[in-house]
């Protein structure tokens, strides 16, 4: 299973991208939001948020060398394609990231018209799934971790997502996002989700293990033994 990350935050990236680990970014207006919020500097009065949203989304695409999913604010279709195909203008490596309803759909059509990638969010069911494959999506990012909270096994739904676009033969690459935990990575990759999208103090904790660096210390400290 493939790892992308969950984060509008330049500087995450780039220190996950480095290592080599990232297939992939996921951002929302939120994580954008609050990016915008903790950037150093106060943004001109004249600028825009979706300038400001511009210039985040290149820094990101200059640091990742990877698709990342962006998604627009708008609810109807047409405002979703015009969104979009801002977005997508940033960078060759963008996906237009839709909410999987009605209008989304009337927007993923006429996007995908017009040769731009798609990945439907806010995906819920195996229903919401087969009708991303049959829009032609790119992605679907199914939301593990709500899906927790409304009392369903949000793991489960990625394995029925899974096994039917593998009887199927789709293309539709499955994203599963709304990761809480280290559970939550393991249990994708068994029921056969293509990526995680994940936070970055997840991935922290997916490195980190007591053995190990109890491993490094003791090398270390026999090699300088022997130095002396």
């Amino acid at each position: 299973m493939k790892i992308f990350i969950d984060t509008a935050d330049p500087a995450a990236i780039k220190k996950f991208a480095d290592m080599g680990i990232l297939a992939g970014v996921t951002t929302n207006p939120t994580l954008l939001v609050k990016q915008m919020s903790s950037s150093s500097g106060a943004p001109a009065a004249s600028e825009s948020a979706f300038a400001r949203q511009k210039a985040i989304l290149k820094e990101i695409c200059d640091v990742a060398v990877c698709d990342v999913l962006a998604e627009p604010v708008s609810v109807d279709a047409e405002n979703i394609i015009s969104e979009a195909a801002f977005l997508c203008s940033i960078s060759k490596r963008i996906v237009a990231k839709i909410p999987l309803t009605a209008e989304g759909l009337k927007a993923a059509a006429v996007l995908k018209k017009r040769n731009i990638r798609v990945a439907f969010t806010l995906v819920f069911s195996a229903e919401q799934a087969i009708l991303a494959a049959a829009a032609g999506a790119d992605y679907i990012c199914p939301f593990v971790g709500r899906l927790d909270d409304a009392g369903q096994k949000g793991v489960e739904v990625i394995g029925d997502m899974a096994s039917i676009y593998a009887a199927s033969g789709v293309k539709t690459r499955i994203v599963a996002a709304s990761i809480r935990g280290l559970e939550h990575v393991t249990a994708c990759a068994r029921r056969g989700a293509y990526a995680a999208t994940v936070p970055p103090g997840i991935i922290d904790e997916m490195i980190k293990h007591e053995l190990t660096a109890k491993g490094v210390e003791k090398f270390t400290q026999d090699w300088s033994k022997a130095a002396r």
